[in-house]
Protein backbone atom coordinates (compact mmCIF):
# COMPACT_ATOMS: atom_id res chain seq x y z
CA UNK A 1 0.00 0.00 0.00
CA UNK A 2 1.13 3.69 -0.78
CA UNK A 3 2.38 5.15 2.43
CA UNK A 4 1.26 9.04 2.26
CA UNK A 5 3.93 11.64 3.65
CA UNK A 6 4.08 13.19 6.99
CA UNK A 7 4.52 16.94 6.99
CA UNK A 8 5.04 18.42 10.76
CA UNK A 9 5.63 21.92 11.64
CA UNK A 10 8.60 23.59 12.92
CA UNK A 11 8.50 26.77 14.70
CA UNK A 12 11.95 26.86 15.80
CA UNK A 13 14.90 24.74 16.16
CA UNK A 14 13.51 22.89 19.19
CA UNK A 15 10.34 22.15 17.33
CA UNK A 16 12.16 21.11 14.39
CA UNK A 17 13.80 18.33 16.00
CA UNK A 18 11.45 17.14 17.89
CA UNK A 19 9.59 16.62 14.78
CA UNK A 20 12.18 15.33 12.93
CA UNK A 21 12.50 12.71 15.95
CA UNK A 22 9.51 11.82 16.13
CA UNK A 23 9.11 10.50 12.47
CA UNK A 24 7.64 13.52 10.28
CA UNK A 25 8.87 12.53 6.46
CA UNK A 26 9.10 16.62 6.12
CA UNK A 27 9.07 19.24 8.18
CA UNK A 28 7.89 23.23 7.28
CA UNK A 29 9.13 26.13 8.68
CA UNK A 30 9.82 30.24 8.01
CA UNK A 31 12.39 32.26 7.56
CA UNK A 32 12.38 35.84 8.95
CA UNK A 33 10.78 37.14 6.12
CA UNK A 34 7.63 36.09 3.98
CA UNK A 35 6.26 33.23 6.15
CA UNK A 36 2.36 33.23 6.93
CA UNK A 37 3.34 32.72 11.24
CA UNK A 38 4.80 35.92 12.14
CA UNK A 39 4.47 35.01 15.88
CA UNK A 40 6.37 31.45 15.42
CA UNK A 41 10.34 31.48 16.35
CA UNK A 42 10.82 31.37 12.82
CA UNK A 43 14.18 30.57 11.46
CA UNK A 44 17.25 33.04 11.06
CA UNK A 45 19.52 33.23 7.99
CA UNK A 46 22.36 31.95 10.42
CA UNK A 47 19.68 29.11 11.67
CA UNK A 48 18.09 28.13 8.90
CA UNK A 49 21.10 25.80 6.92
CA UNK A 50 21.74 24.48 10.33
CA UNK A 51 18.37 23.28 10.18
CA UNK A 52 18.10 21.75 6.84
CA UNK A 53 21.81 19.88 7.70
CA UNK A 54 19.90 18.67 10.92
CA UNK A 55 16.77 17.68 8.55
CA UNK A 56 18.88 15.88 6.02
CA UNK A 57 21.40 14.24 8.09
CA UNK A 58 17.67 11.94 9.09
CA UNK A 59 16.44 11.69 6.07
CA UNK A 60 13.69 14.57 6.32
CA UNK A 61 12.98 17.02 3.92
CA UNK A 62 12.56 20.96 4.32
CA UNK A 63 9.61 23.04 3.83
CA UNK A 64 9.99 26.38 4.07
CA UNK A 65 7.00 28.91 3.46
CA UNK A 66 7.37 32.09 1.09
CA UNK A 67 3.38 32.66 1.42
CA UNK A 68 2.34 36.22 2.28
CA UNK A 69 1.34 38.04 -0.81
CA UNK A 70 3.97 40.79 -0.98
CA UNK A 71 3.97 44.51 -1.47
CA UNK A 72 5.61 46.42 -4.32
CA UNK A 73 8.06 47.42 -1.47
CA UNK A 74 8.94 44.38 -0.13
CA UNK A 75 8.93 42.55 -3.58
CA UNK A 76 12.40 43.72 -4.88
CA UNK A 77 14.29 41.76 -1.44
CA UNK A 78 12.54 38.33 -2.40
CA UNK A 79 15.03 37.08 -4.95
CA UNK A 80 18.14 37.70 -2.45
CA UNK A 81 15.89 35.91 -0.03
CA UNK A 82 14.91 33.48 -2.40
CA UNK A 83 18.59 32.67 -3.05
CA UNK A 84 19.39 32.28 0.09
CA UNK A 85 17.04 29.37 0.77
CA UNK A 86 18.49 27.80 -2.37
CA UNK A 87 21.64 27.68 -1.30
CA UNK A 88 20.49 26.39 2.26
CA UNK A 89 19.80 23.75 0.41
CA UNK A 90 15.78 23.85 1.06
CA UNK A 91 14.07 21.06 -0.78
CA UNK A 92 10.65 22.88 -1.23
CA UNK A 93 9.30 26.58 -1.32
CA UNK A 94 5.41 26.73 -0.21
CA UNK A 95 4.17 29.80 -2.75
CA UNK A 96 0.75 31.60 -2.73
CA UNK A 97 1.64 34.86 -4.46
CA UNK A 98 2.15 34.14 -8.90
CA UNK A 99 5.00 36.67 -8.78
CA UNK A 100 6.52 34.99 -5.79
CA UNK A 101 6.40 31.83 -7.65
CA UNK A 102 7.70 32.94 -10.94
CA UNK A 103 10.57 34.56 -9.22
CA UNK A 104 11.13 31.11 -7.12
CA UNK A 105 11.77 29.39 -10.31
CA UNK A 106 14.19 31.93 -11.64
CA UNK A 107 16.00 32.75 -7.94
CA UNK A 108 15.58 29.32 -6.42
CA UNK A 109 15.68 26.48 -9.25
CA UNK A 110 16.77 23.91 -6.87
CA UNK A 111 13.36 24.15 -4.97
CA UNK A 112 10.40 22.82 -5.42
CA UNK A 113 7.42 25.02 -5.68
CA UNK A 114 4.60 23.84 -3.72
CA UNK A 115 1.16 25.95 -4.08
CA UNK A 116 0.00 27.03 -0.73
CA UNK A 117 -3.41 26.46 0.52
CA UNK A 118 -3.77 30.46 0.31
CA UNK A 119 -4.24 30.28 -2.97
CA UNK A 120 -7.80 28.40 -2.59
CA UNK A 121 -7.66 25.50 -5.37
CA UNK A 122 -10.35 23.89 -5.42
CA UNK A 123 -10.94 22.34 -8.51
CA UNK A 124 -8.81 20.25 -11.21
CA UNK A 125 -8.07 22.93 -14.02
CA UNK A 126 -6.66 24.93 -11.33
CA UNK A 127 -4.96 22.44 -10.14
CA UNK A 128 -3.69 21.88 -13.78
CA UNK A 129 -2.87 25.24 -14.90
CA UNK A 130 -0.11 25.29 -11.35
CA UNK A 131 1.14 22.13 -12.53
CA UNK A 132 1.82 23.45 -16.30
CA UNK A 133 3.45 26.98 -14.91
CA UNK A 134 5.81 24.41 -13.05
CA UNK A 135 4.69 23.29 -9.72
CA UNK A 136 5.47 20.05 -8.01
CA UNK A 137 2.49 20.06 -5.28
CA UNK A 138 -0.86 21.29 -4.83
CA UNK A 139 -1.74 22.38 -0.93
CA UNK A 140 -5.65 22.31 -1.51
CA UNK A 141 -8.43 24.36 -0.11
CA UNK A 142 -9.11 22.90 3.27
CA UNK A 143 -13.11 23.27 2.50
CA UNK A 144 -12.69 20.55 -0.17
CA UNK A 145 -14.41 16.91 0.99
CA UNK A 146 -13.46 13.69 -0.38
CA UNK A 147 -15.29 12.93 -3.38
CA UNK A 148 -13.83 16.62 -4.54
CA UNK A 149 -10.50 15.57 -3.75
CA UNK A 150 -10.56 12.36 -5.52
CA UNK A 151 -11.70 13.86 -8.67
CA UNK A 152 -8.81 16.59 -8.55
CA UNK A 153 -6.33 13.55 -8.10
CA UNK A 154 -7.99 11.40 -10.88
CA UNK A 155 -8.07 15.11 -13.46
CA UNK A 156 -4.87 16.10 -13.01
CA UNK A 157 -1.18 14.46 -14.10
CA UNK A 158 -0.10 11.51 -11.78
CA UNK A 159 3.42 13.92 -11.46
CA UNK A 160 1.58 16.21 -9.64
CA UNK A 161 1.27 15.80 -5.95
CA UNK A 162 -1.42 16.79 -3.80
CA UNK A 163 -1.08 17.76 -0.60
CA UNK A 164 -3.85 18.46 2.05
CA UNK A 165 -4.20 19.31 5.96
CA UNK A 166 -4.77 16.23 8.23
CA UNK A 167 -4.74 17.96 11.99
CA UNK A 168 -4.83 20.81 13.66
CA UNK A 169 -6.66 24.30 13.94
CA UNK A 170 -9.17 25.21 11.58
CA UNK A 171 -10.23 28.92 10.03
CA UNK A 172 -13.70 30.46 9.70
CA UNK A 173 -12.38 32.51 6.45
CA UNK A 174 -11.99 30.36 3.35
CA UNK A 175 -8.39 28.98 3.01
CA UNK A 176 -7.19 31.07 6.02
CA UNK A 177 -7.82 34.33 3.94
CA UNK A 178 -9.39 36.67 6.36
CA UNK A 179 -9.79 40.27 6.73
CA UNK A 180 -11.20 40.31 10.11
CA UNK A 181 -8.32 40.84 12.23
CA UNK A 182 -6.95 43.51 10.25
CA UNK A 183 -9.73 45.66 10.59
CA UNK A 184 -10.79 45.04 14.18
CA UNK A 185 -6.42 44.98 15.46
CA UNK A 186 -4.73 46.26 12.70
CA UNK A 187 -2.78 42.61 12.56
CA UNK A 188 -3.18 41.20 9.08
CA UNK A 189 -3.64 37.51 9.28
CA UNK A 190 -2.73 37.45 5.72
CA UNK A 191 0.89 39.04 6.67
CA UNK A 192 0.84 36.16 9.58
CA UNK A 193 -0.04 38.07 12.06
CA UNK A 194 -3.33 37.06 12.87
CA UNK A 195 -5.04 37.79 16.16
CA UNK A 196 -7.98 35.48 16.30
CA UNK A 197 -10.72 37.40 16.61
CA UNK A 198 -12.83 34.54 15.82
CA UNK A 199 -12.33 32.93 18.91
CA UNK A 200 -14.03 36.12 21.06
CA UNK A 201 -16.92 35.91 22.70
CA UNK A 202 -19.16 38.58 21.00
CA UNK A 203 -22.07 40.55 22.49
CA UNK A 204 -24.59 43.11 19.95
CA UNK A 205 -24.89 46.75 21.03
CA UNK A 206 -27.87 48.79 19.66
CA UNK A 207 -27.01 51.84 18.03
CA UNK A 208 -29.62 53.84 20.80
CA UNK A 209 -28.78 52.28 23.61
CA UNK A 210 -25.24 52.54 24.28
CA UNK A 211 -23.27 50.47 27.05
CA UNK A 212 -26.21 47.70 27.07
CA UNK A 213 -25.19 44.54 25.51
CA UNK A 214 -27.04 41.44 24.61
CA UNK A 215 -25.77 38.41 23.63
CA UNK A 216 -25.14 37.09 20.78
CA UNK A 217 -27.55 33.46 20.72
CA UNK A 218 -26.77 30.95 18.15
CA UNK A 219 -29.69 28.33 19.32
CA UNK A 220 -29.41 28.14 23.13
CA UNK A 221 -25.94 26.88 23.09
CA UNK A 222 -23.45 29.80 23.07
CA UNK A 223 -22.21 32.83 21.63
CA UNK A 224 -18.80 32.09 19.60
CA UNK A 225 -20.45 32.35 16.43
CA UNK A 226 -17.39 32.42 13.96
CA UNK A 227 -15.48 29.87 16.24
CA UNK A 228 -14.28 26.78 14.73
CA UNK A 229 -13.05 23.44 15.68
CA UNK A 230 -9.88 21.43 15.60
CA UNK A 231 -8.90 18.82 12.68
CA UNK A 232 -8.31 15.49 13.62
CA UNK A 233 -8.22 12.58 10.36
CA UNK A 234 -6.04 10.54 12.70
CA UNK A 235 -8.89 7.87 12.40
CA UNK A 236 -9.49 8.43 8.52
CA UNK A 237 -6.00 8.26 7.27
CA UNK A 238 -7.23 4.77 5.22
CA UNK A 239 -9.93 6.98 3.35
CA UNK A 240 -7.03 10.07 2.70
CA UNK A 241 -4.95 7.75 1.11
CA UNK A 242 -7.96 6.11 -0.88
CA UNK A 243 -8.87 9.48 -2.34
CA UNK A 244 -5.05 9.50 -3.86
CA UNK A 245 -3.74 12.62 -1.11
CA UNK A 246 0.08 12.49 -1.65
CA UNK A 247 1.10 14.30 1.71
CA UNK A 248 -0.88 15.47 4.98
CA UNK A 249 0.54 18.09 6.52
CA UNK A 250 0.11 18.52 10.93
CA UNK A 251 -0.87 22.75 11.40
CA UNK A 252 0.76 23.78 13.87
CA UNK A 253 4.00 26.28 13.83
CA UNK A 254 3.43 28.49 16.68
CA UNK A 255 2.27 25.92 18.81
CA UNK A 256 4.98 24.23 21.29
CA UNK A 257 7.35 22.07 20.64
CA UNK A 258 5.19 18.82 22.92
CA UNK A 259 2.44 19.33 20.31
CA UNK A 260 4.61 18.36 17.58
CA UNK A 261 5.97 15.65 18.88
CA UNK A 262 3.18 14.09 20.25
CA UNK A 263 0.89 14.39 17.10
CA UNK A 264 4.33 13.45 14.64
CA UNK A 265 5.04 10.41 16.97
CA UNK A 266 1.07 9.65 16.94
CA UNK A 267 0.52 9.93 12.91
CA UNK A 268 3.51 8.40 12.20
CA UNK A 269 2.47 5.12 13.90
CA UNK A 270 -0.94 5.39 12.36
CA UNK A 271 0.32 5.66 8.93
CA UNK A 272 3.38 3.16 9.37
CA UNK A 273 0.29 0.76 10.34
CA UNK A 274 -1.50 0.72 7.67
CA UNK A 275 1.08 0.58 5.12
CA UNK A 276 1.99 -2.70 6.79
CA UNK A 277 -1.70 -3.86 6.70
CA UNK A 278 -2.23 -3.65 10.47
CA UNK A 279 -4.77 -1.70 12.95
CA UNK A 280 -3.92 0.84 14.42
CA UNK A 281 -3.10 0.42 17.90
CA UNK A 282 -5.71 2.51 19.96
CA UNK A 283 -2.52 4.20 21.65
CA UNK A 284 -2.19 6.16 19.10
CA UNK A 285 -5.54 7.47 18.72
CA UNK A 286 -5.21 8.43 22.48
CA UNK A 287 -2.01 10.71 22.26
CA UNK A 288 -3.67 13.06 19.79
CA UNK A 289 -6.10 13.68 22.99
CA UNK A 290 -2.85 14.42 25.00
CA UNK A 291 -1.97 17.41 23.38
CA UNK A 292 -3.87 21.22 23.69
CA UNK A 293 -6.39 20.99 21.43
CA UNK A 294 -10.31 22.21 21.02
CA UNK A 295 -13.10 20.04 20.00
CA UNK A 296 -11.95 18.12 17.47
CA UNK A 297 -13.87 17.51 14.40
CA UNK A 298 -12.91 15.51 10.52
CA UNK A 299 -12.84 19.06 8.84
CA UNK A 300 -14.58 19.02 5.28
CA UNK A 301 -13.49 15.79 4.34
CA UNK A 302 -16.99 13.81 5.20
CA UNK A 303 -19.27 17.36 4.77
CA UNK A 304 -19.60 20.40 6.70
CA UNK A 305 -17.84 19.82 10.19
CA UNK A 306 -20.23 22.40 12.09
CA UNK A 307 -19.16 24.70 14.63
CA UNK A 308 -18.98 24.42 18.43
CA UNK A 309 -20.27 27.50 19.88
CA UNK A 310 -20.25 26.70 23.39
CA UNK A 311 -16.90 28.54 24.31
CA UNK A 312 -13.21 28.94 22.24
CA UNK A 313 -11.15 27.10 25.09
CA UNK A 314 -8.59 24.67 24.58
CA UNK A 315 -8.67 21.31 26.56
CA UNK A 316 -5.26 20.77 28.18
CA UNK A 317 -5.23 17.60 30.53
CA UNK A 318 -1.47 17.17 30.80
CA UNK A 319 1.75 19.25 31.39
CA UNK A 320 5.04 18.30 30.50
CA UNK A 321 7.34 17.68 33.29
CA UNK A 322 10.54 16.78 32.15
CA UNK A 323 12.59 16.42 28.73
CA UNK A 324 15.50 13.28 28.82
CA UNK A 325 18.52 14.44 27.74
CA UNK A 326 20.28 11.55 27.91
CA UNK A 327 19.48 7.76 28.80
CA UNK A 328 21.93 4.72 29.29
CA UNK A 329 20.95 0.84 28.88
CA UNK A 330 19.64 0.63 32.40
CA UNK A 331 17.15 3.75 32.48
CA UNK A 332 18.94 6.14 34.36
CA UNK A 333 18.29 9.30 32.88
CA UNK A 334 19.49 12.92 32.83
CA UNK A 335 16.18 15.28 32.45
CA UNK A 336 16.03 18.68 32.21
CA UNK A 337 12.64 20.40 34.50
CA UNK A 338 10.00 21.84 32.93
CA UNK A 339 6.99 22.29 35.50
CA UNK A 340 7.22 20.72 39.14
CA UNK A 341 6.61 17.46 40.04
CA UNK A 342 8.10 15.11 43.22
CA UNK A 343 8.70 11.98 44.09
CA UNK A 344 5.68 9.81 44.76
CA UNK A 345 3.87 11.65 41.79
CA UNK A 346 2.84 9.27 38.58
CA UNK A 347 3.87 10.55 35.21
CA UNK A 348 3.89 9.12 31.13
CA UNK A 349 7.19 9.12 29.34
CA UNK A 350 6.42 9.23 25.84
CA UNK A 351 9.35 9.41 23.29
CA UNK A 352 10.73 8.83 19.52
CA UNK A 353 9.64 5.59 18.01
CA UNK A 354 8.34 4.36 21.41
CA UNK A 355 5.35 3.43 23.31
CA UNK A 356 4.15 5.23 26.00
CA UNK A 357 4.55 3.62 29.70
CA UNK A 358 3.45 5.22 33.27
CA UNK A 359 5.75 5.24 35.82
CA UNK A 360 5.63 6.45 39.77
CA UNK A 361 8.37 8.43 39.88
CA UNK A 362 11.62 7.76 42.73
CA UNK A 363 13.75 9.39 44.49
CA UNK A 364 16.18 11.35 42.48
CA UNK A 365 19.39 12.74 42.20
CA UNK A 366 21.04 16.30 41.71
CA UNK A 367 24.09 16.44 39.41
CA UNK A 368 26.02 15.94 42.13
CA UNK A 369 24.56 13.07 43.46
CA UNK A 370 22.68 13.90 46.33
CA UNK A 371 19.03 12.98 46.94
CA UNK A 372 16.25 14.97 45.32
CA UNK A 373 12.27 14.78 46.19
CA UNK A 374 11.26 17.45 43.83
CA UNK A 375 13.62 19.66 41.33
CA UNK A 376 12.36 23.59 41.53
CA UNK A 377 14.02 25.70 39.41
CA UNK A 378 13.39 25.99 35.62
CA UNK A 379 15.42 23.55 33.46
CA UNK A 380 17.43 22.35 36.44
CA UNK A 381 19.13 19.16 35.33
CA UNK A 382 18.76 16.09 37.31
CA UNK A 383 18.41 12.33 37.46
CA UNK A 384 15.84 9.91 37.49
CA UNK A 385 15.97 5.76 37.53
CA UNK A 386 13.17 5.55 34.58
CA UNK A 387 12.01 1.58 34.63
CA UNK A 388 13.37 1.26 30.90
CA UNK A 389 15.78 2.69 28.84
CA UNK A 390 14.59 5.99 26.73
CA UNK A 391 15.70 7.59 23.76
CA UNK A 392 17.11 11.48 23.98
CA UNK A 393 13.85 13.82 23.55
CA UNK A 394 11.63 11.61 25.09
CA UNK A 395 9.17 13.64 27.27
CA UNK A 396 8.09 13.01 30.85
CA UNK A 397 4.29 14.35 31.23
CA UNK A 398 1.78 14.53 34.00
CA UNK A 399 -1.75 14.33 33.88
CA UNK A 400 -3.20 17.71 34.91
CA UNK A 401 -6.25 19.61 33.92
CA UNK A 402 -5.18 22.92 32.15
CA UNK A 403 -8.16 23.51 30.40
CA UNK A 404 -9.75 27.01 31.12
CA UNK A 405 -13.19 26.95 33.26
Amino acid sequence: MKKIELLSPAGDMERLKMSVLYGADAVYLAGTDFGMRSFAGNFTPEELPKAVEFAHSRGVKVHVTVNTMPRNNEICSLPAYLEQLDSAGVDALIVADLGAFTLAGKYAPHCQRHISTQQSIANYECARAWYELGAQRVVLARELNLEEIAEIRQKTPKELEIETFGHGAMCVSYSGRCLLSNYMTGRDSNRGACAQPCRYQYTLMEEKRPGEYFPVFEDEKGTYILNSRDMCTIDHLQALTDAGIDCIKIEGRAKSAYYAAIVTGAYRHAIDALAQGEPVDPVWRDEVDKVSHRIYSTGFYFGHPGQYTENSRYIREYQVAAIVESCDENGLALCSLRNKFAAGDILEAVGPDMRPFEFTVPQMKDLDQNPLDEPRKPEMPFYIQLPQAVPAFSILRKAVDLSAK
